[in-house]
């Protein structure tokens, strides 16, 4: 859950510093943060903040990410 809000925020921050050519926060930090169970709140901030969809690799890869990662919540559970 933490990594999800930490992957959530670290996309809307990114948007904000694409928006004002700012330093940015690398794809391979957020495919990190996706990795380490922040996927379901990478795909949020996708899609709330419009960030990276034109990117085929995270429109297609992050939500196949989320759904293996609530599978294996799931079935943990």
């Amino acid at each position: 859950m933490l990594a999800s809000l930490v992957a959530f925020a670290a996309m809307g921050i990114d948007k904000a510093k694409a928006r004002k050519k700012k330093y940015r926060i690398s794809e391979a930090a957020l495919w990190t943060l996706a990795w380490i169970g922040g996927a379901p709140g990478a795909v949020c901030g996708m899609f709330i903040f419009r960030h990276k969809t034109r990117h085929t690799n995270f429109r297609i890869g992050l939500p196949m990410l989320a759904l293996l990662q609530l599978a294996i919540a799931l079935a943990i559970s």
